[in-house]
């Protein structure tokens, strides 16, 4: 069972998503929040696989919400999701590198948001190749700048990967790492590499402990912070 825990300070669109989302055999909806306080706690209290936190709340807003989920060891196994109004802007960037697994737009067809909670929730990171060049293009390849959260934004020294090199990846992970950056699945990586997707997915994994990442949204920060993807690379 995937349990949802939901925070937004909009009570229709709270409303709206558990009616969706608990007609689902295998989604349990275990709680829900008007702002990232009451989320944090409900999130303490009921431990769930995934929160869809919106971006922009009262008393805490989502990218803090999402720095201090990735920040607390008891909550290792919340995926955070962001939902947004405005489709893919700063604030949206800022959350990925604080820790957030992917974002969704608001007004998202039924299909696809029950699609994105069990994506989220086998651990995926909800950017298609288009998100993830969106995200390149736009955040990654310009240097630091102050953002929501405070200087340099979340991704700072408590960003993705804080105090992780590529160093101690070897060449095979390296090159699985530079491929999720480019929005392959798993099964995509085994072809390119070669290999099984078992194989892949263990290069990734092996990757993502190596550098303290969470998901594979904060490999794709990480790759390309670190240069080791550069935006116009095949």
């Amino acid at each position: 069972m995937i349990r949802v825990l939901l925070v937004d300070d909009q009570p229709l669109l709270r409303s709206g998503f558990r009616a969706l989302l608990d007609l689902e055999d295998d989604i349990e909806v275990v709680g829900e929040a008007a702002d990232g306080a009451e989320g944090l706690a409900l999130a303490r209290e009921h431990l769930p696989d995934i929160a869809l936190v919106d971006i922009r709340m009262p008393v805490v807003d989502g990218i803090e919400t999402t720095r201090r989920i990735a920040a607390d060891p008891d909550l290792a196994r919340v995926h955070v999701v962001i939902l947004t109004n405005y489709g893919f802007d700063e604030y949206v960037f800022h959350a990925l590198r604080a820790g957030a697994a992917g974002f969704l737009v608001k007004d998202i067809v039924p299909e696809d948001l029950l699609h994105a909670v069990r994506v989220a929730a086998r651990g995926d990171a909800l950017l298609a190749p288009s998100i993830t060049r969106k995200l390149i293009n736009r955040y990654v390849a310009q240097p630091p700048r102050a953002g929501p959260g405070g200087a340099g934004g979340p991704g700072g020294a408590e960003g993705v990967g804080a105090g992780a090199g590529l160093e101690g990846l070897t060449n095979r992970e390296r090159e699985a790492v530079a491929l999720v950056a480019q929005g392959l699945s798993n099964d995509e990586i085994a072809t390119r590499m070669v290999i099984s997707p078992l194989t892949a997915k263990t290069h990734v994994n092996r990757a993502m402990t190596k550098l303290h990442a969470r998901d594979r949204a904060q490999l794709v920060v990480l790759a390309y912070e670190s240069g080791l993807v550069t935006p116009g690379d095949p």
